[in-house]
């Protein structure tokens, strides 16, 4: 018998009842949420979850954040990795990470870009060779967040180079922690250090740990890539409801050291916000020609807001992510590129200062203008999105492939 949405929110507000209290640890109550299903409660029974629809499930969450009730940790483990397990993983992977996941006992990150395949990801050459029940792999990953203190990597790995290149990658819940595996930030222009180079020398994954079937990783990566396309939203949209009680200031707690990575992103975004405020502060919101730059501005924001609630819409009635998450990653990098012109029209020369010198908040231009160009490149380039439009919602033909029948070690390199 199929369950309402009264039901539903009537269950678990007796649940909330007996169970939610402010004052707990933030670990206990992660493990009685976790253990209720009501942490998560779209997945399945079996896994941590009530089995619920979309819709339903929104409405169990809805019903959490009321109560002022903390959720699941945020991060790449809930927006990127449980999803890929829940679609691919065995029984026993599933058991064994998801609750870390949801407690915040794992962190995770992504071990898929690498210096010579760029946007090829499937030209990847980091290896693996089987030793018993483990495989010990070799190469280098980069452009990695939160690498450095991450438990798990989701890792795509070459085990099969005597096939083509889509057909011989396996993807594997790759233990971090080990001395096989060694961590440098990289310096970005802003001066930031969000990412990291990842370099594994005879590192060490078990067999156990494989995702989907061997030499079948790409199909995985896939699922990983629609994910990520949302990121930004599954991540910065699920903080603490409250500040109220112990457990949601550890979440709280939890959430700003987490984000301390992000916190560059709003810049990376352009900050459309400020352009405005700023063409009145310079006394030129008058001129005729930075006034359609910004209309202009707004309107593609308006487009990019309502691809955001199409593909929400879609995932309320129980749709995986689509090509409107490149739609909407292409809005996303338009935006970034008109939001750095208007505020180039506007600061002029003075948008090169930084710190309390510069113009907008603390010199928060200076770093739009560096880190825009980033937006169009994190998450799959806007080549990659406009290949994805063109061949799955155009219908238009694939690009013809170079090496669709070579194995991949007989190929040329980067090709």
């Amino acid at each position: 018998m199929s369950q309402t949405e009264q039901q539903v929110r009537t269950e678990i507000r007796a649940w909330l009842e007996l169970n939610w209290d402010p004052q707990l640890p933030l670990r206990e109550w992660r493990e009685r949420l976790a253990e209720s299903g009501w942490a998560c409660p779209a997945w399945p029974r079996q896994h941590f979850g009530r089995g619920l629809p979309p819709d339903l499930a929104l409405a169990a969450n809805e019903e959490l954040r009321r109560a002022g009730a903390v959720g699941p940790a945020i991060g790449i483990g809930m927006a990127l990795a449980a999803p890929t397990l829940l679609e691919h993983a065995n029984a026993d992977l599933n058991d064994r990470l998801l609750r870390p996941i949801i407690t915040g006992q794992h962190t995770w990150c992504q071990l898929f870009s690498e210096p010579g395949s760029g946007s090829d990801l499937a030209g990847l050459s980091t290896h693996a060779t089987r030793d018993g029940d483990e495989w010990v792999v070799n190469g280098q990953k980069v452009w990695t967040t939160g690498a450095h203190h991450a438990a798990y990597g989701l890792l795509l790995v070459r085990t099969d180079p005597d096939v083509p290149k889509h057909r011989g990658i396996s993807y594997f819940a790759f233990p971090m922690q080990q001395d096989s595996v060694e961590v440098r930030p990289l310096r970005q222009m802003n001066r930031r250090s969000s990412f990291n180079e990842v370099f594994l020398s005879d590192a060490r994954v078990p067999h156990a740990n494989l995702v989907g079937e061997l030499h079948r990783g790409w199909p995985v990566a896939l699922t990983t890539l629609a994910h990520e396309r949302g990121l930004a939203g599954a991540i910065f949209g699920a903080l603490p409801p409250t500040t109220d009680g112990r457990t949601a200031q550890e979440a709280l707690a939890e959430a700003r050291d987490y984000l301390k990575t992000y916190e560059w992103y709003p810049q990376r975004a352009g900050r459309a916000d400020l352009v405005p405020s700023a063409a009145r502060d310079a006394a030129r919101n008058d001129e005729p020609v930075l006034r359609q730059r910004i209309a202009h501005l707004h309107t593609l924001e308006s487009v990019a807001r309502w691809s955001a609630q199409r593909a929400r819409a879609a995932q309320r009635q129980g749709r995986p992510p689509g090509p409107e998450g490149s739609i909407a990653k292409l809005c996303g990098s338009e935006i970034a590129r008109h939001a750095n012109r208007a505020h180039t029209q506007i600061a002029g020369a003075a948008g090169m200062l930084n710190g309390q010198d510069g113009p907008g908040h603390d010199g928060a231009i200076a770093e739009v203008l560096v880190s825009t160009p980033a937006q169009s490149i994190a998450g799959g380039t806007d080549e990659i999105q406009h290949n994805i439009i063109a061949e799955r919602v155009l219908g238009l033909p694939k690009e013809p492939p170079i090496d669709a029948n070579v194995a991949y070690r007989h190929r040329r390199a980067n090709e």
